[in-house]
Order: structure tokens, then sequence, then C-alpha cells
């Protein structure tokens, strides 16, 4: 019968560098320090002698190496003893900026006097155009800071719904539960192009609740959707409403977005920088259309979305496209809360469509 390996004891120096490569998530090399190690005891106290050398300069190259070498997209650092994504490190040190991947490559801004089409308004807009690579920019301030995305969060809803089969073309209708709503056009069976049309709350709830925290967890870390925060996935943050049909974590509650990333997220999209099949971006864009747009030159893709806090409008937004001569040009507009006027998702449209007419008349 064969006598069990015995593995002898690290030096103290051994076990500083190994513990220090360990940190460094390069445990190969302890594990190649151990399996030297392993050897018999005669022939480590033969050879190990020799063999320490090596190890230990090879142990200091790979340091040197982790040292210099910049963290890869998924890798993790530490910061009071809690692992962070390089994403959510950015994040705590620059809340409202763009991801460390983007800042790489940041595109130009130009600040823009929209003051005319806001009035008395609180509010901010974001345009970038893809032919310039290039942000226009009002009330830059505002633009960064993040807030409940609302409704046009069924955008990424619809995305991630059409993309794992959760919503169907040919079979998106959902039965109605029968429970009478505010908006009478939800109190019906309705499928997927009327329930975004709408602004159904209780069809996405479903849909959202069918593609699970995985999957949705996932994909908003994919796309880079502002805070990424799914942590209150019931709504229960929500101050305006308890009935858990038309409440969730994008109204009013944890995930949190501002409007320049909002307008990032759908170049994302749409430029196709995150790899989505073919028809689902088809019958998104088909939902998206505004079919009652004036200007016959320009095609408007959007969403509107509405945010309340015990019944007074805290949010207001209109997140879309819109494709012309120019080119594609995305663009979100932002309203916040306002004692001189009346704030809602209808003027944020109203709004975004005039700025981005004028744009491309300019």
């Amino acid at each position: 019968m064969k006598k069990k390996r015995h593995i002898p004891a690290l030096t103290v120096a051994e076990e500083k560098i190994a513990f220090l490569i360990w940190d460094r998530e390069e445990m190969k090399c302890m594990e190649l320090v151990r399996i030297l190690a392993s050897q018999s005891r005669q022939y480590v106290e033969r050879s190990f002698g020799k063999f320490r050398k090596i190890i230990i300069l090879l142990c200091t190259v790979c340091l040197v190496g982790c040292a210099s070498r910049e963290p890869k997209k998924n890798e993790g650092i530490e910061r009071n003893g809690k692992a962070l994504s390089s994403k959510e490190s950015f994040q705590t040190e620059h809340p409202e900026e763009t991801p460390m991947a983007e800042k790489r490559t940041a595109k130009k801004e130009v600040s823009r006097d929209w003051s005319k089409y806001f009035r008395d308004l609180k509010g901010a807009a974001v345009l970038y155009d893809v032919s310039r690579e290039q942000y226009s920019i009002y009330h830059k301030k505002l633009a960064l800071k993040r807030r409940s995305p609302c409704s046009t969060f069924k955008i990424i809803s619809s995305l991630i719904g059409l993309e794992e089969g959760v919503i169907s073309n040919k079979h998106s209708l959902r039965k109605w539960s029968g429970e009478i709503f505010w908006k009478d056009d939800w109190n019906k069976d309705i499928d997927f192009e009327e329930a975004f049309s709408t602004s159904c709350v209780w069809y996405f709830r479903q849909v959202i609740d069918e593609l699970g925290k995985r999957t949705m967890k996932r994909e908003l870390e994919r796309l880079e959707y502002g805070n990424c925060d799914i942590s209150d996935w019931k709504g229960k943050m929500n101050t305006n409403n308890n009935n858990r049909a038309l409440t969730g974590f994008w109204i009013e509650s944890s995930l949190k977005i501002s409007a320049k990333e909002q307008v990032e997220v759908l170049a994302r999209i749409f430029e196709k920088k995150v790899a989505y099949k073919p028809e689902t971006l088809r019958l998104l864009k088909k939902a998206m259309a505004v079919h009652d747009q004036e200007d016959l030159k320009v095609s408007f893709y959007g969403k509107t979305g509405l945010g309340m806090d015990r019944g007074v409008v805290v949010d207001a937004w209109y997140a879309g496209f819109a494709e012309g001569a120019k080119g594609n040009v995305y663009f979100c507009v932002y309203l916040g809360r306002c004692e001189k006027e009346e704030v809602s998702s209808v003027k944020a449209k109203e709004i975004a469509l005039r700025i981005v007419s004028d744009y491309f008349g300019e």
C-alpha cells in the first residue's frame, strides 16, 4: 500500500509570495509552488534549493505583469474588503459619468441653449449625432443625474422579452386578469404592440417576471444600463402605488439612469454595439414608431415615461431616435418636478420632437 505523500510547509517568504499572487488572481503560480513542494522529502531536501530561486524569479515576473496590466472588462477589484466589478468600481468613484470603456473613446460634446423649448420647465436634453460622433447637451448637470426610467424601460423589457422568446411575434396576446385598472385601455386582453403603445404596466410586469432576475441583471449589465440595480424587484419602494401588478424596480424604485445614459444605451442597441437578433430589433423598432409626427422628412421612434411621488409628477421622459438626411440621431428629454408649470411625458415628447426636427433643419 502506497504511503500518503507528505506536503512540506512553505517558508514564510514563499507564503508571502503565494498569498500576494492569490490576491492578484494568479492562483496558477501558487499551485506550481505547491506541486513542486509535494515531491518526496528526500528529493526536496536535495534539490528544492535550486528550484526555489527559479520559482521566486517566476513569481516576481508574474507580479510585475499583474501590476502593469490593465483590468479586464469583467475583472474585479476590492474596496473596503468587498469585491467590485470594474464597472461598479468606476461608478463608485464617478457615479454620474460614462463607463470607463467608453471614456477611452469619449465622443465630442457641445453645450446647447435649448431653453426656448423648455420655458419654465426644469429639464435637460441630450442628442447624439452618429455621423458626427457628437453629443449636444442642454443643462448638463441635470442630464447626468440618474433618475427612475419609468416607462422608458419598456424599450429594454421589450428588447429582452423579444430576444428571449418571452414575447412572441405571433403569440404576444396576454389574458387580462379581470382586475379593473385606472386606465381603460388596460382592462382587456392585450398584445405586445398595443401594450407598448398604451404603456400597459401589468403586461410588462408579467414579461419581466417571466424573464427572471438572472436574465434581467445579465442584460442590463451587458447594456451598461444606469446603475443596473434591480434589488427592489417588486417595487415596494414606490410611494405612489401598492398594487404589485403596477409596480417594479423600474418605476420610482431602485433602478436609476441619466438622460445621457439613456441615449448611450439606445445607440448601443440600434447601432448594434451589443448583439441582438435582427428580428428582435425590427419588432422593437416597429413598436417604437411614432405615427402622429408632423415632420415627414424625419422618422421618429421612442417611448414616454412618467413617475410620481405621492401623487406629484417627479420624473417625465421621452427617449428614442430619429432617422433623417443626417443619418441616425439618438435623443432623450427629461423633465423634473416643477412648481411653475405642469409636468408630463407628453410635454417631454413634444419638446424632443421639436428639438430633433429643428436639428435636422440646421
